[in-house]
């Protein structure tokens, strides 16, 4: 495809992509894992040339969580502030192996002013550069303490008009009826419905986020981020992990995804 042109295939115009630091630091706990960047990146940059509008809101927990405040002794407002100085690092390490994969239209805006390295965060510009082709990679999550980025991702998903959220999940491809890892007869449901969710006390991410996702109705798809391919798939209007959305599946029950069962343990890893 000739550089710049962008191929229009795609079910959803415009994305957020929930990306965690957890991502970035791959097989490790912290830190960064140069295999996983790269990953991360050609996915992105798949998503884009399939004709997508595509936000980034990055994590920081692969550097710090604030929610360890107390084992750090320092106070938790803090503590999130450190946190947001996390994620303008991962955003710029994923700007930089962008740039270096060849993508030029990148922006990244922090909720919190860091002008030596980033632009501020302003809604109508955001929607503007998406409108003109950039990737917008969005860090410091809304600037506020006591929150972690999954409500962020909503929170910009419904400001910048996104037609959904795409929360990539690290080694788990969907939300499952018991943590996978645990238990390898756990199945993972194919659709879910946001009163599904919580009357089944099932956890998809931070709950003040998944309340503002259910009263606004944005889909919300869970996917693991490992999976080649997934993120562009989904786009395109294919399924890939769980989607979460106002309506229950057209049985009436919550989908079990049966086909992908007997591989469970091993796609969780």
């Amino acid at each position: 495809m000739e550089k710049g042109k962008r191929e229009t295939v795609a079910k959803y115009r415009r994305v957020v992509v929930k990306l965690s630091g957890r991502a970035i630091a791959g097989s490790a706990e912290f830190g960064f894992d140069s295999n996983a960047l790269e990953h991360l990146a050609r996915e992105i940059i798949a998503v884009r040339q399939s004709g997508v509008e595509v936000a980034i809101v990055v994590g920081g927990g692969n550097l710090f969580r604030g929610n360890q405040s107390d084992r750090w002794g320092i106070d938790r407002v803090e503590a999130d502030n450190i946190g947001m100085l996390g994620t303008v690092i991962n955003s710029l390490l994923l700007r930089g192996k962008l740039t270096a994969l060849g993508e030029d239209n990148l922006r990244v805006m922090t909720a919190v002013p860091v002008p030596a390295v980033a632009e501020p965060y302003i809604r109508l510009r955001a929607v503007h550069l998406l409108e003109k082709g950039a990737t917008v990679i969005l860090a410091c999550g809304n600037g506020q303490p006591f929150l972690t980025t999954d409500y962020p991702a909503v929170q910009r998903a419904l400001e910048l008009g996104a037609d959904a959220v795409l929360a990539a999940k690290d080694g788990v491809d969907g939300v499952y009826d018991s943590d996978p890892k645990l238990n390898p007869n756990a199945e993972r449901f194919s659709h879910l419905s946001y009163d599904e969710v919580i009357s089944r006390g099932l956890r998809v991410m931070d709950q003040s986020a998944f309340i503002l996702a259910r009263d606004f109705g944005i889909p919300l798809h869970i996917f693991d981020i490992e999976q080649q391919g997934a993120m562009t798939a989904i786009c395109r209007g294919e399924h890939r992990g769980t989607v979460i959305t106002s309506s229950a599946p057209e049985d009436g029950v919550a989908g079990v995804d049966a086909a992908a069962m007997a591989g469970s343990a091993e796609s969780v890893g």
